[in-house]
């Protein structure tokens, strides 16, 4: 049975924090609120979790995770990053964006995409997921709270519990967040290109969805 922990989402509370972060280095998987949905997560190495979010979502080995980090420095220890890359990223993080980036030797093969070896990270513009990301010292590997057949994600505490009690080791309940998935951009090619038009502004990469 899931821990339930009711965290508030602009002052939380250090000692549910903690408790939260310490669940996710035992190897436990967490159901958390960002800026955009709720999120599965975890830590970044463990293959049985990431069986666990599969599961959840109803999806193969070749579905792409998440890498959710608190800063731009985190960002840089995980992909490759340009300067141009790295200008792009400082305009827009923290925000309701995943970049899709190269992959770095710190990150399992398991995690990157099999052949491109790329990976998609973002910087959440949520402060409980930030201060979890302090608390952890590290970024948690994340995937959106997607149910089987569902077309939206889900973004009510009670309702997550509803179907995931039973699936998780820790829902942090912080209210209902914004809603839709982030923007999805890849710029691993010489120019920014859209990939899912999302919660995130266009603007800053003179890009459009249409």
């Amino acid at each position: 049975m899931a821990e339930f922990l009711q965290i508030h989402p602009k002052d939380p509370q250090p000692r549910l924090i903690a408790q939260a972060a310490e669940i996710i280095r035992k190897g436990g998987l967490a159901a958390f609120p960002t800026d955009s949905a709720y999120a599965l997560g975890g830590h970044i190495g463990d293959a049985a979790l990431l069986e666990r979010i599969r599961r959840i979502r109803g999806v193969d080995d070749r579905h792409l995770f998440t890498l959710m980090c608190r800063d731009l420095s985190e960002i840089a220890t995980y992909a490759r990053v340009d300067n141009v890359q790295y200008r792009m990223l400082k305009a827009t993080t923290p925000g309701s964006y995943t970049f899709i980036l190269e992959g770095t030797k710190e990150l399992p093969r398991r995690v990157l995409h099999p052949k491109r070896k790329t990976i998609g990270l973002r910087v959440p513009d949520h402060t409980l997921v930030l201060a979890l990301l302090t608390e952890l010292n590290e970024p948690i590997l994340s995937s959106t709270l997607i149910l089987p057949d569902a077309t939206e994600p889900l973004c009510d505490p009670e309702e997550i519990r509803a179907h995931l009690e039973k699936l998780v080791d820790v829902i942090i309940d912080a209210g209902p967040c914004g809603g839709g998935m982030t923007t999805v951009i890849n710029l691993t090619g010489s120019s920014a290109e859209l990939v899912r038009a999302g919660r995130g502004s266009l603007e800053p990469f003179g890009l459009t969805d249409s």
